[in-house]
């Protein structure tokens, strides 16, 4: 009877640390949006139609904006026409979110854990965050092509977000470029959105810059997902498996103390390459090592405002 009561208290245990672990799995962050929706559909973000909210915007003849509720007695007094005057204000309104996540062979790369699986975590705490903010979620999958698969249209659907994104643990695909990302623009609606690009950038700075270009109508948040074991930890001496910056591709290596300090210096060059270039567009760049933190992206919001 005791071995049993044991037995039943580890299940117990073991139940509440998987609770735990997905209570604090893919936790939502606080974003900004820094202009005005003008979507129709009710939200939290300041925007540009007509309706109940805070931001006051004037008044109006009560013929064209029949409402006496909002009538503003001094404007009226005022009114050289002896007309009504009401008080307008724009709504609060949604703003499309999109995670766009990069499915090519270097995101299989694995040091402290496989970059696909950081860019899964993030991917699902940006659906969870859109969703606490009554936002539209979208989210589209590259590699040498957008994979419709793992294509979500916009949605106010967390658990289909969470579900389909979550289908990508299994995914494995080796040997395989980054092609597609070119066409995700076409995959972005017209109405301007945050969009939160997930990658490692492992690709040549032209396509980024021809992405950036193409996708100018929207707030781009460029998350860079790096590890250590790429070029920090690399062996002095011996064989070792390091990924080409432009190709996204591994390559077998013998190391020297020369050989990785050429590497280390070679990713630095890439890191200061990718933040002018991202800077350029206005899209400051999240270099994201090791976990995600949803207070690392709530602190981009805070410093981009």
């Amino acid at each position: 009877m005791r071995s049993l009561t044991k037995r039943a208290g580890k299940v117990v245990d073991s139940q509440a640390r998987a609770h735990l672990d997905e209570a604090s799995y893919a936790r939502p962050f606080e974003y900004v949006v820094g202009w005005r929706s003008d979507s129709i559909q009710l939200g939290d973000h300041p925007g540009t139609q007509r309706g109940l909210g805070s931001d006051y915007r004037g008044t109006i003849n009560l013929v064209d904006y029949p409402d006496a509720r909002r009538m503003d007695l001094r404007q009226t007094i005022r009114d050289p026409f002896e007309q009504v005057q009401v008080r307008q204000f724009n709504q609060d309104s949604t703003t499309p979110i999109y995670a766009v996540c990069d499915l090519s062979s270097s995101m299989q790369f694995k040091g402290h854990k496989r970059k696909l699986d950081t860019a899964i975590e993030i991917a699902t705490a940006v659906a969870n965050s859109a969703y606490h903010m009554g936002d539209l979620f979208g989210f589209i999958g590259y590699n040498q092509q957008v994979l419709e698969d793992f294509t979500l249209p916009l949605s106010r659907n967390y658990h289909q977000s969470k579900q389909t994104i979550g289908l990508l643990h299994d995914y494995q695909q080796l040997r395989i470029g980054v092609d597609g990302v070119t066409d995700v623009p076409n995959f972005l609606g017209q109405t301007r959105a945050l969009v939160f690009w997930i990658s490692d950038f492992h690709m040549p700075l032209p396509v980024i810059e021809k992405t950036l270009l193409a996708m100018s109508a929207h707030k781009v948040v460029p998350i860079v997902l790096w590890d250590d074991e790429e070029y920090k930890k690399l062996p002095k001496f011996g064989f070792g498996t390091m990924i080409d910056l432009e190709s996204g591709r591994n390559r077998t290596l013998f190391f020297r103390s020369e050989v990785k300090a050429k590497f280390i210096n070679a990713f630095n060059a890439r890191r200061h390459a990718l933040e002018a270039l991202f800077l350029r567009f206005e899209s400051p760049a999240l270099f994201m090592h090791g976990d995600y933190r949803p207070e690392l992206m709530t602190h981009y919001f805070e410093q981009a405002m």
